[in-house]
C-alpha cells in the first residue's frame, strides 16, 4: 500500500501518480486492428481461429452458438431472480418517454423513443464468470424492448459455458448467446460473420482486448462506454469504522492488478487504523497471497487537509465507484459530481451495487466519468425528433425560415416553405 499524507514532502508529485491513468498500449492497438480486419473479411474462419489461437475451445461454426437450455440449483435460480427483478424495476423507471409540445408559432414538436432492434453485449467468461454482468446488461435491453439481444461469452477450453452464467444470461431476456470472447467476439457483432449477423450496438465491460475492440468499431455501430479496469474511492472521517473501510478496499482488490483501490480521509488515526484493518483482515481471506499482490501495487491511502479537499481530490480522480462512509454522509454526496456510482453512508457497501441494488455495474473507470454515465436503459433506445406544422404554424415560422435562408445564401431553403403558402 502506498501512503500519502498532506504533510508530506513529495505530496503533490505522488497525487500526480495517483491520478494516473492506463492509456492505450500501443501492442494491443495493433493486434486488435489485426483481428478485426481479419474478422471482417474471413468471418466465421478467423473467428475460430482467434478463439483457438488464444486459448479458447476448437470450435466448428455450428457449435459456437449455444442452444443448451441451463438447468440451476434453488438457491441460485433465487439469488438471480432477486437481483433480476431490482435490475429490470430500475431499469424500466429510468427509461424516456415520448413527449410533445407546441412551439411559439403553434407548431408540434416532440420526441419519441424507440428500442434498437438488434444489440450486442459481451459478458466476460472463463474460469471466473460474472454472473453479475449477465443481469446487469442483458436486463436493460429486454426492459428496454430490444427484440434481438445477442450475448457473446467465451466457453471454457472443453467449449461449455459456465451453467450458471448461461441460466442469468436466458433469465435475463438473452435470444441468442454464442460461445466467444475477446476482440475477434467484438468484430463479429460489429461486422456480422456467416454465423452471426451484426448488431447496431455492443455493450458490456472486457479485457483490454475486448475495450479496444469496441473503441475501433465506434462508427459501425454504436457502443456504451470503454470500461477498464475496475475502481472505488472511500471517503472516510474519524467517525468512520476502519474494519468497514478495509473490507471495502479489499474487495475492490478481489478485482485484480490495474484496480484503483483509494481511501480519502482527513483523519490520520483512521488511516493508521484501516492499513492495520487491512493487513489483518487480508490475513484471513481465502485469497490473501493474490490481494497481497493488488494491494502493493494498486492501493492507496490518502490524508488530506479537510473534508472539502477530499471531495476536491475525488471529483479529480472521478471514480468508478465512489463510497462515503463519514457523518453526514449525504452532505459529501451532494458534493461529488464525478463519480459512476455513489455508495452513501456506512451501510452502503459497493458489493450491493455490484450483485443488485438496481442501478447496472457496468460503470465509468479510468476518468471516464467526468463524462460519461453507467450503462442505462435509455442507452438501448434511440431518438427521433419530429415536427409537424399546420397551415396557420407555417405561415407564422416563414419569416424566420426565409431570413436564416438569406443570411446563409441558402435561396431554396426558403422557397421550400414559401411554396406551401
Amino acid at each position: 500500500m502506498q501512503i500519502l499524507r498532506h504533510t508530506d514532502g513529495n505530496y503533490q508529485t505522488a497525487l500526480g501518480r495517483l491520478k494516473r491513468r492506463a492509456v492505450p498500449n500501443v501492442g494491443v492497438e495493433g493486434t486488435v486492428r489485426e483481428i478485426l480486419q481479419a474478422v471482417s473479411t474471413r468471418g466465421d474462419a478467423a473467428v475460430l481461429e482467434y478463439t483457438e489461437t488464444f486459448g479458447g475451445p476448437r470450435l466448428s461454426a455450428g457449435e459456437m452458438r449455444e442452444e443448451r437450455k441451463a438447468a440451476v440449483s434453488g438457491k441460485t435460480a433465487r439469488v438471480v431472480e432477486s437481483a433480476w427483478r431490482n435490475v429490470h424495476r430500475f431499469a424500466v423507471k429510468s427509461l424516456r418517454k415520448d413527449w410533445k409540445m407546441r412551439n411559439a408559432q403553434g407548431a408540434w414538436v416532440g420526441e419519441r423513443f424507440r428500442p434498437f432492434d438488434r444489440v450486442g453485449v459481451y459478458v466476460p467468461g472463463g474460469s471466473a464468470p460474472l454472473v453479475s454482468t449477465a443481469v446487469m446488461t442483458v436486463t436493460l435491453a429486454a426492459a428496454a424492448g430490444v427484440g434481438e439481444i445477442v450475448v457473446a461469452t467465451p466457453a471454457d477450453v472443453s467449449g461449455a459455458i459456465n451453467n450458471d452464467l448461461l441460466f442469468a444470461l436466458q433469465r435475463a431476456g438473452a435470444t441468442e448467446i454464442y460461445k466467444i470472447g475477446g476482440a475477434q467476439a467484438i468484430g463479429a457483432l460489429a461486422y456480422g460473420t456467416q454465423t452471426i449477423r451484426s448488431v447496431q450496438k455492443i455493450v458490456g465491460p472486457g479485457n483490454a482486448y475486448v475495450v479496444e475492440a469496441k473503441r475501433q468499431v465506434v462508427g459501425q455501430v454504436s457502443i456504451d462506454l470503454l470500461p477498464g479496469p475496475s475502481e472505488v474511492l472511500v471517503i472516510a472521517d474519524g467517525a468512520a469504522n476502519p474494519a468497514w473501510v478495509a473490507a471495502e478496499l479489499l474487495a475492490q482488490a478481489e478485482h485484480g492488478k490495474g484496480s484503483g483501490i483509494v481511501l480519502v480521509t482527513d483523519s490520520g488515526p483512521l488511516l493508521d487504523a484501516v492499513r492495520a484493518e487491512i493487513e489483518n483482515q487480508c490475513a484471513s481471506l481465502s485469497r490473501r497471497e493474490h490481494l497481497a499482490g493488488v494491494l502493493s501495487q494498486d492501493a492507496f491511502l490518502v490524508e488530506v487537509r479537510s473534508m472539502s479537499e477530499a471531495v476536491h481530490l475525488c471529483n479529480e480522480y472521478a471514480p468508478e465507484h465512489c463510497a462515503i462512509l463519514t457523518a453526514d454522509a449525504d452532505a459529501v454526496a451532494a458534493q461529488v459530481h464525478n463519480a459512476g456510482a455513489l455508495f452513501i453512508g456506512a451501510y452502503s457497501p459497493v458489493a450491493a451495487g455490484d450483485f443488485l441494488a438496481g442501478p447496472s455495474h457496468t460503470l465509468p473507470t479510468g476518468g471516464g466519468a467526468k463524462s460519461f454515465p453507467g450503462l442505462m436503459a435509455d442507452m438501448f433506445q434511440r431518438r427521433t425528433s419530429w415536427v409537424k406544422m399546420d397551415e396557420t404554424s407555417l405561415r407564422k415560422s416563414l419569416r424566420v425560415i426565409e431570413g436564416f435562408s438569406a443570411l446563409e445564401g441558402l435561396d431554396a431553403h426558403g422557397q421550400s416553405a414559401a411554396i406551401r403558402l
